[in-house]
């Protein structure tokens, strides 16, 4: 007899049905070929061959011929649930050594992964009797010898990876079944080597449009470098360059160039901020083309959703990195390495083999930095990763990382190595700015005056609340701008190609900006003259970045003003971070990169631990990884709120598709730049208000047009806290 695994009705009337024994087989296959990227092909087998052997249940045939409407009158008798069968199976066959490897993935690859003391707790499904009409029969897979050795912090990120395989493996094979033009979209990905002719063409023409500036000539000499210095072995390597450097376009030739030396399959670029998500793929796009570059950052979280029939459908529509180039941000990256949800985890295996460049390295938190770096650690030794650290602004991360007490210490990297040699001396030949410090406290007021004294002005400042206030007291003349992530990234995205535009435009033309921290890294923006609230010198740095980018004049000034007279500075990292740098000689060299190690060694100083949650806690114990407990403990913002779909442009008109036609791959990827990420209790002052609709189950939506301000964004009238990170 044909067990079914999934049914569907076609749209003549037809029922389509795959078996159990097709799927079985489909998933094995993927599962297996995933794994054997990091020498476990065997193990990922076994895991695909068991993983829905309770789908052989009578209850689980009776459940889905009347859930799928195929035969509705069906009464299911007993527990459909299929999951924990597999699981039994595999610990019999393997024994209880397999519970890290085999039984908890396959007893959890549609809930997620448990806690290791809840696998023989007294509510386990594994205590269950399995029914007398599966066939518990199983011929045992000699099991590949591991190539690599794993200490304590490196299992759970092992367990987790093969995880990742049997999860993509099971959605992409039942994808390919219920839904084919989803499943043609990932399909026909080209490889690194075939993209690398287009990169050189992009560079090549660049270079001959550039002007004749001595900025112009560095960049030149730091891309050089980086192709010299690409073909090395897999590892970590650092760029260290002054904003302004080309360290974009330079980190991407040496990652292209470095992966198709080592054989390896992506590059996978991790970034804070949406708005330089935005900016960097649309130039990876004009040079690589669409279909070869994934965007990817907020998402609606489908495990959240109670629907089942639903919750699989937007599991299938969650993304799984198979692309050649990826961008996305450093909580998705990081977060999703500590997950335990099959939804988040099934991208894991594709950072296997590839080349991670983290941008603005600096804003990695520094309450999870011993969790973030053990798992660079272990990618890089497991995995085949090599990781390049590109940034204006280099903490320090390799040797002894220590804190405000020697419990707070941790080892880091054993060796980085820097691309760029001291002998290059680029922060002196880039140095286009210097800074003008005012420590006296001020008011918004005081400051709007200090902003409307120039025609062209950027001013970067803490907190949504403050742009929203000094936005509000400036002259609506000229262009009057505003930029927080109370914007989709639509209309981010739009804002600062209309900045970029102005600049370019007559000189006597008023361009006002005032922003939040997302525009001071890595957006390619130049004005003359920068304001940026006191904060620490990385951010300060950054923001200085944003001002004579381009070397055209001489030396500019950013000022750095307190707002003392409204507020303090928020407690945590701005507040620690600005203390920092008045701790620093008032005579140092702001933009010398011993000023910046100085400085990260008093932040790092007044730190009290590295690991914050106590992570290594709850997964360096291999007898008791407690994947749920870890996975709710790492969270890098600590209110990850709510996401909501916003009413700008045709954003309304995507949702009424959603309702129409239920979510796919491609629809979710179009409806996610019209989302706005808020923490809780703005949500629920937007729901209190009556504008938040829950479409379906999950889906929410402001779709009151007057709450989405054309200037502001998304109006709420609580005041906003400081957020340094975005899902």
């Amino acid at each position: 007899m044909k067990y079914i695994s999934h049914i569907y009705q076609d749209q003549a009337g037809h029922w389509v049905i795959q078996s159990n024994e097709a799927h079985t087989a489909g998933v094995a296959k993927l599962s297996s070929q995933f794994a054997a990227e990091f020498g476990m092909g065997v193990w990922g087998k076994v895991l695909g061959q068991f993983h829905d052997r309770g789908k052989e249940t009578n209850a689980f045939q009776q459940h889905i011929k009347k859930d799928s409407g195929f035969a509705p009158e069906t009464k299911v008798v007993g527990d459909y649930h299929h999951a924990y069968i597999g699981a039994i199976i595999a610990r019999n066959l393997y024994g209880k050594t397999a519970d890290n490897f085999f039984v908890n993935q396959i007893l959890s690859h549609h809930s997620g992964l448990h806690d290791s003391c809840e696998l023989d707790g007294e509510k386990s499904e594994l205590k269950k009797d399995i029914p007398a009409e599966v066939n518990t029969n199983a011929e045992k897979d000699v099991l590949d010898k591991l190539s690599f050795k794993c200490g304590a912090s490196d299992i759970h990120h092992l367990s987790r990876m093969l995880y990742s395989c049997l999860v993509d493996a099971d959605y992409l094979d039942t994808e390919a079944f219920m839904d084919k033009g989803s499943s043609e979209l990932r399909a026909n990905k080209t490889a690194l080597k075939d993209l690398l002719p287009k990169l050189e063409a992009y560079l090549r023409n660049l270079k001959d449009r550039a002007e004749n500036t001595e900025v112009n000539h560095i960049r030149s000499e730091v891309q050089l470098r980086c192709v010299q210095t690409a073909v090395s072995p897999i590892g970590f390597y650092s760029l260290t360059v002054p904003t302004g450097g080309g360290k974009t376009l330079s980190s991407l030739v040496w990652a292209m160039k470095h992966a198709i030396h080592n054989g390896q399959k992506r590059i996978i670029i991790a970034i804070p901020y949406t708005s330089i998500i935005v900016q960097t793929v649309a130039i990876l796009r004009d040079i690589f083309g669409a279909e070869n570059v994934l965007e990817h950052h907020s998402n609606v979280d489908p495990e959240q959703i109670k629907d089942e029939k639903l919750r699989e459908q937007m599991k299938l529509a969650t993304e799984n990195w198979d692309y050649p180039i990826v961008v996305t941000t450093n909580v998705q990256l990081f977060e999703s390495m500590f997950s335990n949800k099959p939804s988040v985890c099934r991208k894991l295996h594709n950072i296997v083999n590839s080349v991670l460049i983290l941008d603005e390295v600096q804003t990695l938190p520094m309450g999870y930095l011993q969790p973030i770096v053990d798992s660079l650690k272990t990618y890089n030794s497991l995995f085949k990763v090599s990781v390049l650290f590109t940034t204006a602004s280099q903490p320090v991360l390799s040797g002894l990382i220590e804190g405000c007490n020697p419990m707070a210490s941790f080892q880091g990297i054993k060796a980085i190595n820097e691309i760029i040699p001291k002998d290059f001396g680029l922060h002196e030949r880039l140095r286009r700015v210097k800074l003008d410090i005012d420590n006296s406290g001020k008011s918004y007021d005081e400051v709007a005056e200090m902003l409307k004294a120039h025609k062209r002005v950027l001013c970067i400042v803490n907190t949504r609340k403050d742009a929203k206030e000094l936005y509000e007291r400036l002259p609506q003349e000229g262009i009057t701008l505003h930029l927080s992530k109370m914007m989709c990234p639509a209309h981010i995205s739009e804002t600062i190609e209309q900045i970029k535009t102005a600049l370019k435009d007559d000189d006597n033309e008023i361009i006002r900006v005032v922003s939040t921290q997302l525009i001071e890294a890595g957006v390619d923006i130049d004005f003359p003259i920068v304001f940026r609230q006191e904060a620490g010198l990385d951010s300060v740095l950054q923001a200085a970045g944003r001002c004579n980018r381009e070397g055209k004049k001489k030396v500019c000034t950013t000022y750095v003003f307190s707002l003392a007279k409204e507020h303090n500075l928020p407690k945590g990292g701005i507040q620690n971070g600005n203390n920092a740098r008045l701790s620093l000689d008032s005579s140092s060299d702001w933009f010398a990169p011993e000023t910046m190690s100085s400085y990260f060694r008093q932040l790092y100083c007044r730190n009290d631990s590295f690991d914050r949650k106590d992570i290594k806690h709850y997964l360096y114990d291999v007898h008791n990884m407690c994947f749920a407990s870890a996975a709710e403990k790492f969270r890098l913002i600590e209110d990850a709120g709510e996401t909501v779909v916003v009413c700008w442009k045709n954003s309304m008109e995507l949702v009424q598709k959603l309702l129409q036609n239920g979510p796919s791959y491609l629809l979710m990827k179009k409806i996610s730049k019209y989302c706005v990420n808020i923490y809780q209790r703005d949500f629920e002052a937007l729901c209190k208000m009556g504008v938040v609709t829950e479409k379906r189950e999950g889906l929410f939506v402001v779709d009151y047009a007057q709450q989405y301000d054309e200037h502001i964004g998304l109006r709420i009238d609580n005041n906003w806290a400081n957020e340094s990170l975005i899902i």
